[in-house]
């Protein structure tokens, strides 16, 4: 009799223990699970970092919305985007314009010297095209500044003769003593420490329309 009641006792012990396991495993599964001492969740462990990342994103989305103060201009860049959007369509032209001088040359209508005239100027204006935009893609038209002055926001032409802005800390651009030039060359370079990429821009041609946020990313113009 005392075995038959020690057996019962221990099946219902078991039972709740199986039952407890099991309870234990479908809050584990269900995301649950109770933190134990001395372990930091996951959750909490990472959520402290992500705020300052998503901040960062979103205060470099608002550069392009904020309000600069122009500090430099240069009035040819106009000049240099009709030449270049000028180079775009004679190369277009003289592409367009092969295929039917082979044709013409092969069906015997066109002579050699005029299909190999033709295919000179097609390669000459390829060339000048590649060095113009090489050239023209690096010249500043117009810088500014940011109400902190801690931004620089510079406009260059892209290779279709488009605009196109960057922004560059400050902190990040070489004055004009750091880049080995005189403030009396006429033509500037504009680099940074960050990058080997180098722009330029003169005081000669251009304007410096605010000298004083000017002098706060370029250094002394003297």
């Amino acid at each position: 009799m005392i075995r038959s009641v020690l057996q019962r006792s221990l099946t219902s012990h078991l039972l709740s223990c199986t039952r407890r396991s099991c309870l234990l495993t479908g809050r584990i599964l269900n995301g649950v699970q109770p933190p134990s001492p001395g372990h930091t969740p996951v959750q909490q462990r990472f959520h402290g970092p992500l705020i300052p990342k998503i901040t960062a994103l979103v205060k470099y989305s608002d550069l392009s919305t904020q309000k600069y103060t122009m500090i430099y201009t240069l009035p040819y860049i106009k000049l240099l985007r009709a030449v270049s959007r000028l180079k775009l369509l004679q190369t277009a032209i003289t592409v367009v314009i092969l295929p039917p001088v082979y044709v013409l040359y092969l069906q015997g209508d066109v002579p050699l010297f005029l299909a190999s005239y033709t295919t000179g100027i097609a390669l000459f204006a390829g060339v000048m095209l590649y060095t113009a935009s090489h050239i023209f893609r690096r010249v500043v038209g117009m810088m500014y500044l940011d109400p902190s002055q801690t931004t620089l926001k510079v406009s260059h032409l892209t290779f279709w003769g488009k605009r196109h802005d960057i922004y560059l800390p400050v902190s990040d651009v070489m004055t004009i003593s750091d880049t080995g030039d005189s403030a009396k060359e006429i033509i500037l370079k504009l680099k940074r420490y960050s990058s080997p990429q180098t722009l330029y821009f003169s005081t000669h041609y251009g304007r410096v329309v605010d000298k004083l946020g000017f002098e706060r990313v370029f250094g002394n113009l003297k």
